[in-house]
């Protein structure tokens, strides 16, 4: 299986590691069936490790062999990946802004009738999905980056990175099915529309690969720009989130293990 795995093109393996990313949105989804709320700490141990695997690979996986190709093509690598790491950001920064927009329209149609019910739901699956496209990106630009053998650059890298960003999504899925259970939606419904929001991951990821192997001189950029996307996440959200839990050094050490997993699978692997 492995060896299958292998021997695929790196589209077709982007495609495959943000179909198991689209699978653990899912499955944190799926918590609907179950639970009608998940402990807070183990939420915030996914997202304090998550944090510490994407910071890690934001360096190693990204920026270095960003900045290695930019110079390999006698391009000013400095500016290159500020520009392709701060465009990363800035992108999420203005997501985050139409999110603030979508949530100040859900709380203003707040109704019992159905047809708001309804606009509400597809409000939350809309603001979730948008932040889901830069990270399937990111995946999409590892596995695409793996056809140019940069140092740095590895097949467990690009899986370790895939992992992270699925474990963050899990509190992601239950985030939009556990409120829509509240507001009395049916669990399959519920399910439906928490699941729906990582179903772009895939899309993304097969776009981010294309564009990396069609156009070569992109990847420096692509790869500054994957970075900057996680690192706002990291800074903006999973950091904030996993550290408002009352045990915030315990939080801090899965962060830290995180960190140490990708850490050492990219210099021990690379």
């Amino acid at each position: 299986m492995i060896n299958n795995f292998l021997e695929l093109s790196p589209v077709m393996q982007a495609f495959l590691a943000t179909l198991f990313t689209w699978l653990v949105t899912a499955l944190g989804a799926a918590i609907v069936f179950f639970f009608r709320e998940v402990k807070k700490s183990i939420m915030d141990a996914l997202l304090g490790f998550s944090a510490g695997v994407m910071i890690a690979a934001s360096f190693w996986s990204l920026l270095s062999p960003a900045i290695e190709m930019a110079n390999s093509m006698q391009m000013i690598s400095w500016l290159v990946v500020f520009l392709g790491f701060f465009s990363g950001g800035i992108l999420l920064f203005l997501g985050d802004k139409l999110y603030d927009f979508m949530q100040s329209k859900i709380k203003r149609n707040i109704t019992t009738s159905s047809s708001n019910r309804l606009k509400r739901c597809l409000m939350l699956v809309f603001s979730i999905t948008l932040h889901n496209i830069p990270e399937g990106l990111v995946v999409g630009v590892a596995f695409g980056s793996l056809a140019y053998n940069l140092e740095g650059s590895t097949l467990a890298s690009a899986l370790t990175l895939a992992l992270g960003i699925g474990l963050q999504n899990f509190p992601e899925g239950s985030a939009v099915s556990l409120p829509l259970r509240r507001e009395g939606y049916s669990r399959k419904k519920a399910f439906f529309f928490g699941q729906l929001s990582g179903i772009v991951e895939p899309i993304s990821a097969v776009i981010g690969a294309i564009l990396v192997l069609k156009i070569q001189v992109l990847l420096p950029f692509l790869l500054a720009f994957a970075a900057g996307a996680m690192i706002y996440v990291v800074v903006e959200e999973l950091i904030p989130e996993s550290q408002s839990n009352k045990k915030k050094d315990l939080m801090a050490l899965f962060t830290l293990i995180g960190f140490s997993v990708m850490m050492i699978l990219d210099v021990a692997l690379g």
